[in-house]
């Protein structure tokens, strides 16, 4: 199934929001599918503008990420690395060689005066994207993580500290000035979406912060379109990352139902994992429609059925809600 002149807008992290990504270029024609990247977790290491989910997204659209790890570059070398801890230079960020050529390439367009959007569509030209990536804003959004260690900058508590710290709140620093930029005003004006997704990446540290910027959130509000999130917990587990941790520490029960409540007020319906059937009633209850099926991503094949059973899903709906 390749859809044809449906516009989708998706809101996405990194690893399980690629891949969702991934299979949902397959089925699009060019320029129909945009993705709104998370960039809370965007940071400066070592004098270089890091935009992780972004560049994740990029890396698996272009087909040339790691499927082991799930980010980074495959066939990738790590001699810049190692020579960095040689030196006595801190690195608890893992930056390959191939991966650091392309944050070289980010930080000159930057010293020209490029925004993040436009540095963003130039990486992705780059690999030859027929879809679009865009970051939720060109203004810093930054996602901190208040622990019992203190605060920490997103990738401190992810990466420098692997998720350690027991987590009492999250906030995203600069989100109440942020705007989005010109080509995403655009984007959002000027189509009218098939269907809105949020992809199965973290509720809290990667879809939450795309959502801090008011003019997205009041955008899918005012949509007309079925706006369909795929839940990354399964079975009572996060697939891949701190979810699950995070909602234990936060008194939230590691479930489906959960996410559901999560993103009740702008969802109409959510996909769940076929492990998790037997709570389809109690979300549907919730007034959410509820589609069961496989979501765990293995192969490039379950990554296309899910964007297919999806788009399927999607049209289900009455979209009679208002306008873009």
């Amino acid at each position: 199934m390749t859809m044809s002149g449906d516009n989708i807008l998706a809101l996405s992290g990194g690893i399980g929001g690629a891949k969702l990504s991934w299979g949902l270029d397959q089925i699009s024609a060019n320029d129909t599918l945009t993705i709104i990247a998370n960039t809370g977790d965007d940071f400066i290491h070592l004098g270089l503008y890091i935009s992780p989910d972004s560049d994740t997204l990029i890396y698996t659209l272009a087909g040339v990420n790691d499927p082991e790890k799930g980010w980074g570059r495959a066939d990738e070398t790590w001699k810049t690395h190692s020579a960095l801890g040689e030196l006595g230079i801190e690195n608890w960020f893992q930056i390959g060689d191939k991966d650091l050529a392309l944050h070289f390439f980010r930080n000159k367009l930057r010293e020209k005066g490029l925004r993040l959007t436009e540095i963003t569509q130039s990486i992705a030209q780059q690999f030859g994207l027929k879809s679009r990536i865009l970051p939720m804003s060109d203004d810093p959004v930054l996602t901190i993580i208040e622990s019992d260690i203190g605060c920490l900058p997103f990738q401190e508590y992810f990466v420098k500290h692997q998720s350690k710290p027991s987590i009492r709140k999250i906030s995203f620093e600069g989100s109440a000035k942020a705007t989005i930029s010109p080509e995403l005003k655009s984007t959002i004006e000027n189509n009218e979406f098939a269907a809105i997704i949020f992809c199965p990446s973290n509720p809290y540290l990667s879809i939450d912060p795309i959502l801090s910027i008011k003019e997205i959130k009041s955008c899918i509000q005012s949509s007309a379109a079925p706006v369909i999130a795929v839940s990354p917990i399964v079975a009572g587990k996060a697939l891949r990352g701190p979810a699950a941790k995070i909602m234990n520490e936060m008194g939230i029960p590691v479930s489906v139902t959960s996410v559901a409540q999560h993103y009740q007020p702008l969802i109409d319906g959510l996909i769940i994992d076929e492990r998790d059937k037997t709570m389809a009633s109690e979300i549907q209850s919730m007034g959410i429609e509820v589609e069961v099926t496989n979501t765990i991503m293995k192969t490039d094949a379950d990554k296309v059925q899910l964007a297919q059973d999806l788009i399927a899903f999607s049209q289900t709906f009455n979209t009679k809600k208002g306008l873009i």
